[in-house]
């Protein structure tokens, strides 16, 4: 089997190097024979251009891996970057991977096992679930538990962690899925979308070591109220 890795990027300079590094050197399950991992440079602004051009593979990548970099010309939001990576995948199973070190690829066994067992189609890996993480923002947990509350009651899941990055699914899942929100909208469309679908849904717990804004995070309270609008357009309205 091969696992695709899609990888958004905005101004990660710092870390876009080594989170590649920590993905193409992550300890796969034996069913996966390949790796695929696509970037999506969404038109950045510091040097992280420079860094994809001048990434090599490592000769002790975990699984014969291929690369595949593409940059937006302008901005368009993490959620365009991804379904931008999406169209661009062939694995048999997609990850979405954030680049700025807050998600560890070394949680890639347990998010994968629930497909891999043949339980699931879709896998979140939640912060909430028990797994180490770095303490932080307060207002942040909060603000999660509402919009996973929220969503959880339009979609009638009961996920703990609507809002994490790691979300794994199947070829057939993503060959249904359609993504038309730009920015930080991808989770609460993504979940209502398959949701829709009825598929077969697991979270597993994984590890977190979040950034505090000086360190670079950029998600804020604007965000927040754009993905309350995200879970009422696609839950409501938008098919």
């Amino acid at each position: 089997m091969k696992l695709s890795v899609v990888i958004p990027v905005y101004n990660e300079e710092r870390t876009v190097t080594a989170i590649l590094d920590r993905v193409v050197r992550a300890k796969l399950p034996e069913k996966i024979a390949t790796l695929e991992v696509v970037v999506v440079d969404d038109a950045s602004t510091d040097a992280t251009p420079q860094r994809l051009d001048a990434y090599q593979l490592p000769p002790d990548a975990a699984r014969p891996t291929t690369l595949v970099v593409r940059r937006h010309e302008k901005n368009a939001g993490k959620a365009a970057a991804l379904a931008t990576g999406f169209a661009l995948t062939t694995g048999d199973i997609v990850l979405v991977q954030d680049a700025d070190l807050e998600y560890d690829p070394a949680d890639y066994p347990v998010l994968l096992q629930p497909i891999l067992d043949g339980k699931a189609e879709v896998v979140y890996g939640s912060r909430f679930l028990s797994g180490p993480h770095r303490v932080l923002f307060f207002w942040h947990y909060v603000g999660n538990k509402i919009l996973t509350t929220l969503s959880n009651m339009f979609t009638d899941l009961n996920l703990s962690d609507m809002e994490t990055c790691y979300k794994v699914f199947t070829r057939e899942v993503k060959e249904k899925l359609r993504i038309t929100s730009k920015r930080f909208g991808f989770e609460p469309e993504f979940t209502a979308r398959v949701a829709r679908m009825r598929v077969r849904i697991y979270e597993v717990p994984i590890s977190y070591h979040g950034r505090t804004y000086a360190e670079g995070k950029k998600i804020g309270w604007k965000d927040g109220f754009e993905a309350i609008w995200c879970i009422l357009k696609y839950n409501l309205w938008a098919r």
